[in-house]
């Protein structure tokens, strides 16, 4: 291995009593993938604020090239030449794609930007990406998000010093198509001596792109190494400190009433033609590709969306309702966008956990904090939920506990019917195991699962019976044993 571009040495960094990163060390060389990787909590996030300049640590060193390197703030992290491309986008997408490549750092003369001079930056930057086909002059919010991605890249670029690209879960909002061309925009970058730092929770993706990894647990670097050397059960458990060897619960399950049941469904949009029957007592599996209106399905089951055509039955209740209405049915929706639509960030995980039921936690109207309180903490033992306390902010937890949490309301509410929308996305595999885990016990209690995955092992290895929809048609429900990835694959394309 050369000289490394970036060497980390016992860096900590505490909020507190918290110990978030306790002597975490970290080496790069040039022209170098490197995977960091670890469940949610780990360090990760933490980490990588201190390389792009938004925290200072409190203890360590690190070396830039061999010079110390300690940021200021994030635009003088990127001078000196690391730059970072987080999972939710921080573009301006009222501005143009030149504006945002140069925002902060716009060629001006008396506070007046030199567009000509803007505009060379920006398109330099797109060629380094083989993208000089991006309209410079394009609405940046009017662009699909794989091009928006692109432009949130080219920015980290536009640096003519830029040595260090850290990419924090690139691929989690990427359809299959925009995943590989990502990967070949990475090797391009890698080829041409850019070291990439790629944080990731899909393992095979690390194993696809990146050459080496370190795995980081509870804030600590526990092992690091080329990938091509390390076996995937070792990297598993590494991360979670206790070896998963049933990733995929299989219990036998007994269907029994049929509690959900909809015919010729069509959305505004999507779906435009979905029909299905969910029993107490399964899981049913949606697949395929995105775009193709999984998502407006659950939303139009769940009441957010209206119906075009088509029944819905719920139980003994026929025809759409609000929301409001599907909760008291024993409907439950958790979105596969938990930021803007699955949570209420401001509030306390207590807040979270009991929103839609407060009924029994006081006398009358009233809701008694101590009683919300002991609600919630049931579930978040249950759920294994790390947080200091359940009035800590959600905003403040990792992916994979802010899911628990959703998931946590709809115990608390004691639905009976889940419709789970990408669940596990852009959380860690022992999150994921766990949640795996959860699904089959509410399966087996009697509850009724619905759920949306674009992870073909997830499907086959946790439904009971998988749908899968094209271009907003939903296909028949079939046994998992008489399907196999291929097959999913073949019908989510329209090949079948």
């Amino acid at each position: 291995m050369s000289e490394p571009r970036l060497r980390i040495s016992h860096v900590s960094k505490r909020f507190g009593p918290t110990a978030a990163l306790s002597g975490v060390r970290l080496s790069v060389a040039p022209a170098e993938v490197h995977a960091v990787v670890g469940e949610n909590g780990a360090g990760k996030s933490t980490l990588m604020k201190i390389l792009s300049g938004a925290l200072t640590p409190d203890d360590g060193d690190i070396l830039l090239d061999g010079s110390p390197y300690c940021p200021a703030d994030p635009l003088d992290a990127r001078r000196r030449g690391v730059a970072m491309v987080y999972q939710e986008l921080s573009l301006a997408p009222h501005l143009s794609v030149a504006d945002n490549i140069l925002l902060g750092d716009e060629p001006s003369t008396a506070g007046f930007v030199r567009p000509a001079e803007r505009d060379a930056r920006a398109r330099a930057a797109l060629e380094q990406l083989d993208r000089a086909d991006i309209p410079l002059g394009a609405r940046t919010g009017d662009l699909p998000l794989a091009v928006q991605q692109l432009v949130e890249v080219a920015r980290s670029l536009a640096q003519s010093a830029t040595r260090v690209l850290i990419l924090d879960e690139p691929t989690s909002s990427l359809a299959d198509d925009d995943v590989r061309r990502l990967f070949t925009m990475i090797r391009r970058l890698r080829d041409r001596g850019l070291s990439v730092i790629y944080i990731s929770h899909v393992l095979e993706e690390v194993r696809a792109i990146a050459d080496r990894l370190t795995v980081l647990r509870d804030g600590a670097t526990v092992g690091e190494g080329a990938v091509a050397d390390t076996p995937t059960t070792d990297i598993v458990r590494m991360m979670a400190g206790r070896q998963l060897d049933e990733l995929f619960p299989r219990s036998p399950h007994t269907p029994t009433e049929t509690i959900l049941e909809f015919s010729g469904v069509a959305g505004v949009r999507k779906p435009d033609a979905a029909s299905l029957s969910l029993r107490r007592g399964e899981v049913v599996g949606i697949g395929g590709l995105v775009g193709a209106g999984r998502t407006e399905l659950m939303r139009l089951l769940f009441g957010l969306d209206p119906v075009r055509r088509g029944t819905i039955r719920v139980a003994s209740r026929n025809g759409w309702a609000r929301p409001r209405r599907r909760l008291e049915q024993g409907v439950g929706l958790v979105s596969e966008d938990r930021k803007e639509e699955g949570l209420a960030l401001a509030l306390s995980v207590a807040d979270n956990v009991t929103l839609t039921k407060l009924r029994g936690l006081g006398p009358g109207p009233f809701v008694l904090p101590s009683r919300q309180q002991h609600a919630s903490s049931t579930w978040v033992d249950r759920l294994r939920i790390k947080c200091r306390s359940t009035a800590q902010s959600v905003r403040e937890l990792s992916g994979g506990n802010q899911q628990k949490v959703a998931i946590a309301r709809l115990l608390h509410h004691d639905a009976d019917v889940y419709l789970l929308d990408e669940p596990t996305r852009g959380i860690d595999v022992g999150s994921k195991a766990d949640i795996y885990a959860l699904v089959d016990k509410l399966a087996l209690a009697g509850k009724a699962v619905l759920l949306v995955s674009s992870y073909l092992p997830e499907l086959l290895g946790v439904c009971d019976r998988v749908s899968v929809m094209h271009r907003g048609h939903l296909g028949p429900a079939r046994p998992v044993a008489d399907l196999t990835e291929h097959d999913l694959l073949m019908e989510a394309t329209g090949q079948a």
